[in-house]
């Protein structure tokens, strides 16, 4: 079975699940898009960051998963889609809490009976994820870096922080020691900095986290 997949955002449109019309030397066709290929072929879907999409993209959505697995192309005629055996679909979301979020239709959410909730790995399975990234040996340093990323998770959990530091800043910070940088400015580099666009107080908040945990 094939895999397709599609990152989610406020800039994804109809088009690109269901596709658009084209014309080449006059002829009018259709190129269909990323929803269409994977029901036809029956492939597995992954929807990313489903909780993203606008409205209208969802509605296209909810039509192609009810237990029809039928979708009408109003941009093709009419033309019927049914699912082919086999066709999966998978969707993760982001928490309320990231921007451009929102919350799903409760209709939308029946289609997915099986969810699973997904926290950050434990530190120590963090630390072996990111050292599969880093060439250097900075495992203490590397482990500190983890520890903070996740107390400036833990206080965006509780919304004391604006921001959630993902796996990609740990390897970041990791990648960035490769390079020789002391861990102090690597942290304020990947950790600190993303915080100024929400103001100075936000950003002292996350600094003083980083003094107490690198010094100054």
């Amino acid at each position: 079975m094939k895999l397709e997949s599609i990152n989610f955002s406020l800039r994804t449109r109809e088009s690109h699940l269901i596709g658009s019309k084209t014309l080449e030397s006059g002829t009018v066709g259709f190129e269909e898009g990323i929803l269409v290929k994977s029901m036809k072929e029956g492939n597995m879907l992954y929807l990313d960051e489903v909780n993203s999409a606008e409205a209208d993209v969802l509605l296209r959505l909810d039509e192609a998963l009810d237990d029809r697995r039928q979708l009408v192309l109003k941009e093709s005629s009419g033309q019927l889609i049914e699912a082919a055996k086999g066709w999966f679909v998978i969707a993760t979301i982001n928490p309320l809490s990231h921007v451009g979020t929102k919350e799903l239709p409760p209709q939308l959410l029946s289609r997915f009976p099986v969810r699973i909730r997904l926290d950050y790995p434990p530190e120590d399975v963090e630390l072996q994820i990111v050292k599969k990234y880093v060439k250097g040996s900075h495992e203490n340093e590397l482990a500190q870096g983890i520890r903070l990323a996740n107390t400036l998770r833990q206080a965006a959990a509780v919304e004391e922080l604006y921001y959630s530091p993902s796996l990609r800043e740990t390897i970041a910070f990791g990648k960035i020691l490769d390079s020789g940088m002391k861990p102090r400015q690597a942290a304020d580099i990947v950790f600190a900095n993303v915080y100024a666009q929400w103001g100075n107080v936000e950003y002292q908040k996350v600094n003083d986290i980083i003094t107490s945990m690198f010094g100054n």
